[in-house]
C-alpha cells in the first residue's frame, strides 16, 4: 500500500510517495482499494497552504474503488461494493485507504470507475450550484466562468438539460469551441472582451439573475456589474487568486445584490443530501445528458515527478 503525504505546504516538491500500513477500519469505516482517483484544482490549495492543513497529512478529496473490508457497525455496505466519494477526510492519493461510510456512495454498474472518480467533486459541485445555492429555472440566462474547465464542462451540459440559456467565459480563443461543445450558447474570452458589457448586451441591458464564479479575484467586479436587480453572485473558487475586499456600498447596495460563498460541506453534509446529489448526478450521466471526457490519466507515482 502506498500514499502521497505532505509534511509541509509548498509546491509540487512537497509531495512524497510513501509506503503505508493501514489499520483495520473503524466501526463506521470501510477499507477501499482505489481503482481511480480524481485530481482537482482544490488539491493545489491544500498543497500550497492557501487552505491550510495540519501536516503531515494525506492529500486528495476524491476517489472510487472496491470495498475490501468493513467496520464492525457498517450495515449499508458490504465487501465487493463499488463505491466513490468526495470530500473530507482527505487522503485519496493512495492505493488503499479507510473511509467513513457517511460520505460514501455506491457506484452503478454502468458507470466506469474512472468516470466516477472524475465526477464526484466536480459533479456534486455542479449539483449544489444549480439545484441548491441558486436553483435555476427553465428559460433563465445564467453565467459560468471558466467554461472549459472541469466543473465548467459538466455545468454547461447540466444547465442546458434544465432549459437554461448558458453564457460561459474562457481565457483564450482556443477554448471557445471546446466550451460550446459542452452546451454553452455564448462563450466570451474575458481576456479580449469586457465580459460584463457583453452579458448586458445578450440580456438586452437587464442583466442576469446569477453568476457562478470559480475564477475569483479577476472576475469579481465584472460579475457583479452584469447582475440584474437582486441578482446573486455565487463565488466558489479562487483560480485567479483570493478575492479582494468588497466595497459593499459601491458594488452590492445599488442593486440589492446577494453574494454567497458556498462549499460542498454546506450542501452535502448528510447521507440524505449526498444520496440526493449522487443519484441525480449518475442519472444525468446514464441518460447521456452529461458526457465526461477524461483529459489525461497518470499513475500514482507520476504525481511526484519533479
Amino acid at each position: 500500500m502506498k500514499a502521497i503525504i505532505i509534511s509541509k505546504h509548498g509546491g509540487p516538491e512537497v509531495l512524497d510517495l510513501k509506503d503505508i500500513s493501514l489499520s483495520k477500519p473503524k466501526s463506521d469505516e470501510v477499507k477501499i482499494e482505489h481503482k481511480a482517483i480524481g485530481l482537482n484544482y482544490i488539491d493545489t490549495y491544500h498543497r500550497s497552504g492557501l487552505y491550510p492543513l495540519k501536516t503531515p497529512t494525506g492529500i486528495g478529496a476524491e476517489g472510487a474503488g472496491i470495498i475490501t473490508e468493513i467496520g464492525s457497525e457498517v450495515t449499508d455496505f458490504k465487501i465487493g461494493d463499488r463505491v466513490s466519494y468526495a470530500g473530507a477526510p482527505l487522503g485519496s492519493y493512495a492505493t488503499h485507504r479507510n473511509y467513513p461510510t457517511k460520505n460514501l456512495v455506491k457506484v452503478p454498474d454502468n458507470i466506469d470507475f474512472r468516470i466516477a472518480a472524475t465526477l464526484m467533486t466536480k459533479g456534486l459541485t455542479t449539483f449544489y450550484l444549480l439545484h441548491k445555492t441558486y436553483p435555476v429555472k427553465k428559460g433563465e440566462t445564467i453565467l459560468f466562468h471558466a467554461a472549459a474547465g472541469g466543473v465548467g464542462q459538466i455545468f454547461g451540459q447540466w444547465a442546458k438539460s434544465l432549459g437554461c440559456k448558458v453564457i460561459g467565459t474562457v481565457g483564450s480563443d482556443d477554448k471557445i469551441e471546446n466550451a460550446k461543445s459542452y452546451g454553452y450558447d455564448y462563450v466570451i474570452n474575458y481576456n479580449k472582451e469586457n465580459f460584463s458589457k457583453k452579458v448586458l448586451e445578450i440580456s438586452d441591458g437587464k442583466g442576469i439573475p446569477v453568476v457562478y464564479d470559480g475564477v475569483g479575484r479577476s472576475t469579481l467586479e465584472g460579475s457583479l456589474e452584469c447582475l440584474s436587480v437582486r441578482g446573486m453572485m455565487v463565488s466558489f473558487g479562487n483560480a485567479s487568486g483570493p478575492l479582494s475586499e468588497i466595497n459593499v456600498p459601491k458594488l452590492i447596495q445599488p442593486k440589492g445584490l446577494y453574494l454567497t460563498r458556498p462549499s460542498m460541506q454546506q450542501y452535502l453534509s448528510t447521507k440524505e443530501e449526498l444520496a440526493e446529489g449522487s443519484k441525480l448526478l449518475f442519472e444525468k450521466v446514464s441518460s447521456g445528458n452529461i458526457k465526461v471526457e477524461i483529459f489525461k490519466e497518470y499513475n500514482l507515482e507520476n504525481t511526484v515527478l519533479r
